[in-house]
């Protein structure tokens, strides 16, 4: 093992420091003295110790005070502390031993016996430490597994929306150039939002995409209709939302449980008229909220087979007349707010 401990000697008679010392320096251990517990201390605060030998019998502060006010400290508490005394009684021991030492040397001792526990308790000790050191090694190798591997599924799920959302553009130039422009506006917003942050924001962006995905599952003569859809059209029509949630609800990954919650109900409405769930102003998620709000805007902007596309003025009249009752409110005035840079986005080819 290698000797080099820092070991700190606290005894208020000198003799007595210099005797241990005197037995001590046939090891190259780096030896300190203290005689009072407050100058121990004192050094133990600036210093770095592997063992301390501690008297109980000194003035002002005794051993038993000093050796709990060590313990009480979180960066001393582990050093092995051993009491050196002339204190042989079994209630001195005891209470040693109940104030944190780890062994009890009676004065006056053997150099052998001094040395052997001295060794032991380093030895002792310095195994802890590198146990210590291992464990926080593993943990932090067992941390950067486990966040490798969420930062592998978080690309798979990305990695799932592109492809899926490809697959919508196949579909559909119109609706793809929509997707791409609605996951900008969704960021936009949720950057506004005072009760968002910037993880919600960057998980609108990528779950957005998703909000019409349903859309696959639905006959091409509907989706594609020029004209008015009849009310059994529609009511297919609808089912976009509950088939996209019944197969992305099964995750348990961020992105693909907002991509879940957003398809199901970015068509509700603030006043509860809207489907599939009837749900009503905040019993709506705010993913949903968004999604909806932007997801109208954009399209009132663009042309669709069934319409020309609006001016700026008559979608922002559309949207004021409907906040409160299609739209939250809060998310129209940040919409308002920020008029201009929606715009910029949705004006994008």
């Amino acid at each position: 093992m290698d000797n080099n401990a820092n070991v700190l000697i606290v005894d208020d008679v000198p003799d007595n420091i210099q005797v241990a010392m005197n037995f001590l320096k046939e090891e190259p251990y780096n030896l300190s003295f203290a005689t009072r517990g407050q100058e121990a201390l004192a050094l133990m605060r600036t210093h770095d110790y592997d063992l301390i030998l501690l008297d109980i019998m000194m003035p002002e502060m005794d051993g038993y005070e000093v050796c709990r006010r060590i313990k009480a400290e979180p960066r001393l508490q582990d050093i092995p502390i051993i009491f050196v005394t002339a204190k042989v009684d079994v209630d001195s021991i005891t209470q040693g031993f109940q104030t944190g030492a780890v062994d009890y040397l009676c004065k006056p001792f053997h150099a052998e016996e001094l040395l052997a526990r001295v060794n032991t308790h380093l030895t002792l000790y310095r195994a802890k430490k590198l146990l210590q050191q291992n464990n926080l090694s593993l943990q932090h190798k067992y941390e950067q597994n486990q966040q490798r591997l969420l930062t592998e599924l978080e690309q798979n799920q990305l990695e799932m929306i592109y492809v899926l959302t490809e697959l919508m553009e196949s579909t559909s130039d119109e609706t793809g150039k929509h997707i791409r422009r609605v996951a900008e506006c969704c960021r936009l917003l949720a950057l506004y939002h005072e009760s968002l942050t910037d993880e919600d924001a960057d998980i609108l962006f990528h779950a957005a995409p998703m909000h019409d995905i349903g859309k696959i599952t639905i006959p091409h003569s509907i989706l594609h209709k020029p004209g008015k859809l009849t009310e059994d059209e529609f009511a297919i029509m609808k089912t976009h939302t509950t088939r996209a949630y019944k197969i992305l609800n099964n995750s348990k990954r961020k992105y693909t449980k907002a991509a879940a919650i957003i398809a199901y109900q970015h068509h509700e409405k603030w006043d509860g008229t809207g489907y599939p769930q009837g749900l009503k102003g905040q019993d709506i998620h705010i993913y949903g909220r968004i999604v909806g709000l932007i997801d109208v805007f954009d399209a009132l902007m663009h042309k669709r087979v069934y319409k020309e596309a609006w001016t700026l003025e008559a979608t922002v009249d559309y949207i004021k007349k409907h906040s409160s009752s299609q739209f939250d409110p809060y998310l129209v005035n940040i919409l308002m707010e920020h008029i201009d840079e929606f715009v910029a986005i949705a004006n994008q080819n």
